[in-house]
């Protein structure tokens, strides 16, 4: 798969960055042109975005203006030279978005986690030069993901962006949804033309968090955001807490750090190489240590098979942690960190012992 290049379809200036605000839901038409006119005067927004249909968890909430706000969205185009974003789940939403002159359209992470629903959207879209901007799952399912990215692109469609908005949280964090950059950080690794759009706005649910996300993504060298803006948020019809006003999203802009991917320093490159080789020596003795910690691991299977002790032994698992989470702090390790490698190591450590119990 070799999506087209963000540049190439779409103008990313300033600092090659591109920027797409409006907000959650189109309500009325003055709430539409009032929001597009502060964010075009801001001069940093390139793509003015906005929910026509709205996907609601439970009926009776503001499920989006509907086909009427297409109008509102074409008269934003003409009055401020802005182009259009909309989001579609059904092959229905991409006729009347095709219609309606509408520049891009984005699948939401409801519809990306339905693949029946992206190919119907895949479908509609078989032969048309639009760019597709495709959200992630609402559950940490990498390959849902890029199922949902090659349908698209099965399709004929080489202007595709995928959009980062963080994931359904089993347990109660400060994030709306869970960040989880890694998936993000895969999926760039898989694709490397791949553009990666962040949606603070979803991740955060609260506008305190969005500056803090968008700058985490900047440093992550994603090639855009898309953040929630409308006129008068305390007012919104829906995700009022996780929207700014044209101006707040402004002075987040302003203040964000652009970083760059590289630079011509021939000792900036040489330390980082040196450093580098370190960190390489140091990632092969961790691999070396964790073949002795396995051999070991298989020799415990092994006595306790001879004992018919199970394998799990709980009391010596939370020892364990305890110890090793003590010896962390002291070394200035992260606390979360630590536990989620002596987890996986374990996790390991209990796979190996119980198929020496299958086997012998």
């Amino acid at each position: 798969m070799s999506p087209m290049n963000i540049n190439n379809w779409i103008e990313c200036e300033p600092d090659n960055f591109l920027v797409i605000s409006g907000p959650c839901g189109a309500e009325t038409r003055d709430q539409v042109l009032k929001t597009a006119d502060q964010l075009a005067k801001t001069g940093k927004i390139r793509v003015f975005r906005s929910g026509v249909w709205k996907p609601r968890t439970r009926p009776g909430g503001f499920e989006g203006a509907g086909t009427e706000a297409l109008e509102w969205l074409k008269e934003v185009k003409e009055k401020t030279g802005l182009k259009i974003i909309v989001e579609v789940a059904t092959s229905n939403h991409v006729e009347q978005c095709l219609e309606s002159g509408i520049d891009m359209v984005w699948i939401g992470a409801r519809t990306t986690s339905n693949p029946f629903s992206v190919q119907e959207i895949a479908s509609a879209l078989k032969g048309i030069d639009i760019p597709v901007f495709v959200k992630n799952p609402l559950n940490p399912d990498l390959n849902l993901w890029i199922g949902a990215i090659e349908r698209i692109y099965a399709a004929g469609i080489r202007k595709i962006a995928a959009v980062h908005r963080g994931f359904f949280p089993v347990e109660k964090t400060r994030f709306r949804n869970i960040p989880k950059w890694e998936i993000a950080i895969e999926l760039k690794s898989k694709f490397h033309e791949l553009p990666i759009i962040c949606d603070p706005s979803h991740m955060a649910g609260d506008t305190a968090l969005i500056e803090e996300l968008a700058q985490k993504a900047l440093d992550l060298n994603m090639n855009g955001l898309m953040i929630e803006s409308h006129f008068d948020p305390a007012n919104a019809l829906c995700d009022a807490k996780q929207q700014v006003t044209p101006a707040q999203l402004e002075s987040i802009l302003n203040r964000l750090e652009h970083r760059v991917e590289t630079i011509d320093d021939k000792h900036f490159q040489d330390v980082l190489n040196e450093i580098r080789g370190q960190i390489d020596c140091i990632d092969f003795e961790i691999l070396e240590l964790l073949s002795q910690r396995s051999r070991l691991s298989h020799k415990i299977g092994i006595e306790k098979f001879n004992r018919n002790i199970a394998v799990l032994q709980l009391e010596r698992w939370e020892k364990m942690q305890t110890n090793r989470l003590e010896l962390a702090k002291k070394l200035g390790l992260s606390d979360s960190f630590v536990k989620n490698i002596l987890q996986l190591v374990h996790k390991e450590s209990i796979a190996l012992q119980t198929d020496i119990m299958k086997q012998l």
